[in-house]
């Protein structure tokens, strides 16, 4: 069997399994750039909800300079919503797929969002991040 007829079996195997491919790309950061978090607001969980113990729901305003990013991050155990303020981020997902959010937009992300932001243009990009977060210890 040729390579190429390998790869493509292993790649339809793991579809079929549902095993996820995640895309590895030197253009995809592990860390971050032009990336700033403040004015957090932190209400601690455990006193208000029976069973979460130990996390928090946080709120942050989020800014990314043009050029900057997000780095490739899960947000297993962490969901998350987004509101975006100014400029025009693009997010791209652990498969290779993008989308650009603008002003007025709103997103998500579940266990299953594995992604990465960054800002191509030329205006900084502020949204507002809200989550379920447990800090380290």
């Amino acid at each position: 069997m040729k390579s190429g007829n390998i790869v493509l079996a292993l790649l339809s195997l793991a579809i079929v399994l549902g095993c996820p491919i995640v895309a590895s790309s030197e253009d995809t950061p592990q860390d971050n750039k032009g990336f700033t978090a403040s004015k957090t607001t932190v209400v601690d969980l455990g006193p208000e909800i029976e069973g979460m113990t130990g996390r928090q729901l946080r709120l942050r305003l989020l800014t990314i300079e043009p050029g900057g990013h997000i780095g490739l991050h899960s947000h297993k155990d962490r969901p998350a919503v987004v509101y975006f303020l100014e400029g025009r981020d693009t997010v791209t997902l652990a498969d290779g797929t993008s989308r650009t959010f603008g002003p007025g937009d709103t997103s998500s992300a579940t266990k299953d969002t594995t992604h990465w932001h960054h800002n191509d243009g030329k205006e900084p990009v502020t949204l507002i991040a809200v989550d379920i977060f447990k800090p380290a210890n």
